[in-house]
């Protein structure tokens, strides 16, 4: 069974910063893509960051291109984002997801909520203005 457990939300005036960090268990973690979604309530799910398997591409949301960063170890199975120049819009809670099956490298592929087939509890980010 696969599992997600996110960390490293909290509140941070705007222009601050945040790193969230998500320990996935339950399967090799390095054979799968991962990515970060944010959603409020009463939306959609919103992509923001995705990263291969490798680490060796990585794709961000238009909103946050050049503010955040996404990375993984896969020698400690964990995936982070670096949330840099946070802005107000930024609230929501974040979410790790894993992508269903190994293979996923596109853009396309990475940016659609189709993609992926776990995620965790969400973790809260709020950003004061």
């Amino acid at each position: 069974q696969v599992q997600l457990v996110e960390s490293g939300g909290g509140l941070v005036q705007a222009g601050g910063s945040l790193r969230l960090s998500c320990a996935a268990s339950g399967r090799t973690f390095s054979r799968y893509a991962m990515g970060w979604f944010r959603q409020a309530p009463g939306k959609e799910r919103e992509f923001v960051a995705a990263i291969t398997w490798s680490g060796g591409s990585r794709y961000y949301a238009d909103s946050v291109k050049g503010r955040f960063t996404i990375s993984r170890d896969n020698a400690k199975n964990t995936v982070y984002l670096q949330m840099n120049s946070q802005k107000p819009e930024d609230t929501d809670v974040y979410y790790c997801e894993a992508a269903g099956r190994p293979g996923y490298n596109s853009a396309e592929q990475l940016m659609g909520v189709g993609t992926y087939d776990y995620w965790g509890q969400g973790t809260q980010v709020t950003v004061s203005s």
